[in-house]
């Protein structure tokens, strides 16, 4: 299911009426525990947070003045994905995940390289996600994307 809309409102009103609470919730945790400097939109039919080009000019090296994306959270046909570039790059914060997500939630930690996914709204460990968002600054997040990805 994709959603290709010009704001994070017109997407929320597309999902599925029993995601939508949940993912108001989640993007509200993204955007209230994220450190500042970080800017939300629409960025690959996902809401996303990334580091706006007046901060890193350098943008996104798969395409060219593109913010740099940080964290997505996309509402997919069978579950609500949530992407995390940090995950991805920092092994630390992978372990550090991987290892309080059965802390807490009983369900399996259903993930893949950067995404996380959740088949049902209740399973979502939002105080969690809201830890998660907290463990990169942008200068963080631009110095590990220099070293593991820009070409």
């Amino acid at each position: 299911m994709q959603i290709f809309v010009d704001t994070i409102e017109e997407y929320i009103s597309q999902i599925p009426e029993e995601r939508r609470e949940a993912f108001r919730e989640l993007l509200e945790t993204v955007d209230s525990n994220l450190p500042k400097g970080f800017q939300q939109n629409m960025q690959y039919g996902m809401a996303t947070w990334c580091v706006p080009l007046k901060t890193y000019p350098a943008g996104y090296h798969c395409a060219k003045n593109t913010p740099l994306p940080f964290i997505s959270v996309a509402s997919q046909k069978n579950f609500v994905a949530f992407y995390h570039m940090g995950i991805y790059a920092d092994p630390k914060l992978l372990d550090w995940f991987v290892g309080e997500f059965p802390k807490h939630s009983k369900k399996k930690l259903d993930m893949g390289k950067s995404c996380i996914r959740f088949k049902k709204m209740e399973d979502i460990p939002f105080e969690l996600m809201g830890e998660l968002c907290s463990k990169i600054t942008v200068d963080e997040w631009i110095a590990t994307y220099e070293k593991n990805f820009k070409k």
